[in-house]
């Protein structure tokens, strides 16, 4: 830095962090394009899931800290082309920060909850 940059508050090195941050993602597939132009079969499927469940746990970093996943919710549709849209399904996930007058530091300061008031012919699956 320079005294000019000193001036205004700069200084080489200052970062903000975020101690502790919760991601979450949502994704899909197609049963009925993959089965019509890929093969994809449930062999496939299974090794997605422990894909996703351990996507990080081979493959650590100074960039990912200790991200890790916590929890793998699937919604299986007994039809090829599913038995309910994925925008509703997705809203039955809620995330609730326990106590709201604190900064979260952990999972635990979390509540993840699923409304399992689904429509026939989805199953929900829960991993971790």
């Amino acid at each position: 830095a320079n005294a000019k940059d000193a001036e205004k508050g700069q200084t080489m090195g200052k970062k903000q962090i975020v101690p502790y941050g919760l991601y979450r993602a949502e994704g899909y597939i197609s049963a009925h394009l993959a089965k019509k132009t890929t093969g994809f079969s449930d062999d496939d499927l299974a090794l997605l899931w422990d894909s996703l469940v351990n996507m990080f746990e081979h493959d650590h970093s100074a960039a990912r800290g200790k991200l890790s996943a916590k929890k793998l919710i699937v919604f299986k549709h007994d039809s090829e082309l599913g038995c309910c849209q994925s925008h509703i399904l997705f809203d039955k996930v809620k995330v609730e920060r326990l106590a709201k007058d604190l900064p979260p530091r952990s999972f635990k300061d979390y509540k993840v909850t699923v409304d399992k008031d689904v429509p026939k012919g989805v199953e929900i699956i829960e991993k971790l």
